[in-house]
């Protein structure tokens, strides 16, 4: 039995197992069954990408969250904070009566436990912090208040809060072994405060995920008069499998790379639904500038020049989405109001490669391009463009990968591969969050900066940008920055996503936010 059927069989058997009525007539919640996928490890400081969101909003809360779409950034865990006018200094100060999920108290030392075990990992979002600020730095002044010092002002700073979980360092405290600060127990485990309980005991990694309601939730649950008790994450890895455990009732939820080709087919279906939502997720095809042929400029150009836009956005995608002719979101401040997108043109594209190829650049040779399995529209593009480089003498070659399996190659240029598919998502709602961190070379070894690009002016602009306090002079920076990343064209970006989940019609109070794409159960509840 090949891999991908054992996969979907294996997903029958588990939903076969899920409880659908009570005993007798009393009546029981059938479980939400979402089909995302899901991350690789449950620690929430060890991950960062769009599966680890799932996690983070619903095990786990922050000092701030997002909300809502255009994104609003709300306090959270924290009701209030304050800043020093050097914007240094912050205090943010905690709402009274947090519970952790095992009834202990969240108190400000669990928070400064938190970003120092964030810190001191170095792992996961710890990318955005390790520049300005020391796990020193960040300590209680108080019962319920908690003061970061950072080393240089840092205009992000706020925005990015949401990106770290706030832990409970008592249940972690007996599970550390050889200085890991439990992240090996953590990794299948909960000790958060979130609206949702990992229920270990049956957690299968990533594969599935059981999740209770915690009635204590911090919140409260008065915002939802039927809430979901009972959650099964059980990701299915093929798309046309994904989809047809959607429209057999057997999952509730698609994951949000719903492909365009399968939109009708969803709504079609009585019981099922498409939600579409504007995002801010840039679809972008990744070069490596650090191995040849990509450390040649004419060789990206050529690259850039390949890639049939118009095609591939208005054909194949059917229009649901916008071109994006840079690494920022078309939605987001910070872009050249003039910026223009490279263009589809194989008579440029080919003068750039014979440029590329008179000054050495290896072109002759196969170039990879690494796909995502289970997300069949990085395969769509790949597959468009290996036939449209062929006819200006380029040989791509698809090779078939996974999240982990690229993002885990991607720590050192020489480990990258030559080119990858994938998307930036909403983590936090600044640039930073897209050219910031994928084009300042401070940030290479993470696969947002996988493209490996080097660039002292950019780095300088990027830096001016992350430091001033003045939001004019941010806009300006980050426009000047971008201006010369797309010059230099060290990736291919494509375009900006129409966030699109298949659901079933049982799922109500589905909410969309860029950040999380809209995966917060405790905003939803299910019809009877």
């Amino acid at each position: 039995m090949g891999f991908r059927r054992l996969r979907a069989t294996l997903l029958a058997a588990a939903i076969a197992t899920l409880p659908l009525t009570a005993p007798m007539a009393q009546a029981q919640q059938r479980p939400l069954v979402w089909g995302d996928t899901l991350p690789a490890t449950l620690d929430p400081h060890s991950i960062f990408d769009v599966p680890s969101q799932f996690i983070l909003l619903n095990a786990y809360d922050g000092l701030y969250r997002y909300q809502s779409n255009p994104p609003q950034l709300l306090p959270w865990l924290a009701e209030s904070h304050t800043t020093s006018e050097d914007g240094l200094t912050w205090e943010f100060t905690l709402r009274p009566g947090i519970k952790f999920q095992d009834g202990s108290a969240m108190t400000a030392d669990d928070v400064v436990y938190s970003f120092r075990r964030l810190l001191a990992m170095r792992r996961g979002p710890s990318g955005a912090f390790t520049p300005v600020l020391e796990g020193s730095n960040v300590t209680a002044t108080g019962p319920r208040t908690v003061r970061f010092v950072l080393s240089t002002p840092y205009a992000p700073f706020l925005s990015a809060i949401p990106l770290v979980a706030i832990v409970n360092q008592r249940a972690i405290a007996p599970h550390v072994q050889n200085d890991d600060w439990g992240s090996a127990w953590l990794a299948a485990n909960g000790a958060g405060s979130g609206a949702y309980r990992i229920v270990a005991d049956n957690y299968q990694a990533r594969v599935s995920l059981d999740m209770e309601r915690f009635p204590e939730h911090f919140m409260g649950w008065s915002h939802n008069a039927r809430p979901i008790d009972s959650v099964r994450s059980r990701p299915v890895m093929e798309t046309s499998t994904r989809v047809l455990a959607l429209l057999r009732g057997e999952i509730d939820a698609t994951d949000s790379y719903l492909p365009t080709d399968q939109v009708e087919r969803v709504d079609r279906n009585p019981r099922t639904r498409v939600a579409r939502d504007e995002s801010m997720r840039v679809f972008v095809i990744r070069m490596n500038n650090a191995k040849p042929p990509f450390d040649n400029r004419d060789a990206r150009l050529c690259f850039a020049h390949a890639f049939n836009y118009e095609g591939f956005n208005n054909v194949v995608l059917r229009g649901l989405v916008v071109r994006n002719g840079g690494p920022n979101p078309n939605n987001l401040w910070g872009n050249p109001p003039d910026l223009q997108p490279y263009t589809f043109d194989l008579a440029l594209a080919r003068q750039h490669c014979d440029a590329a190829r008179a000054a050495g650049a290896p072109l002759d040779r196969a170039i990879e391009i690494h796909v995502q399995n289970e997300l069949e529209q990085t395969v769509q593009a790949a597959q468009m463009f290996q036939a449209d480089l062929r006819r200006v003498g380029v040989n791509l070659r698809i090779v078939p990968n996974t999240w982990p399996g690229i993002t885990g190659a991607t720590s050192q240029a020489q480990t990258t591969p030559d080119m990858w598919v994938h998307w930036v998502s909403t983590y936090f709602v600044d640039p930073e969050n897209w050219i910031g961190q994928m084009y300042d070379s401070q940030f290479h070894g993470t696969w947002k900066a996988s493209s490996w690009y080097t660039n002292a002016e950019v780095d300088r602009l990027l830096r001016a940008a992350r430091a001033s306090r003045v939001q004019a002079e941010r806009d300006t920076l980050y426009q000047q920055a971008t201006r010369q990343v797309v010059a230099d064209s060290p990736d291919i970006w494509v375009y900006n996503t129409l966030n699109l989940r298949g659901l079933s019609r049982r799922v109500e109070g589905y909410q969309f936010s860029p950040v999380g794409s809209g995966g917060e159960i405790r905003l939803m509840s299910l019809a009877n």
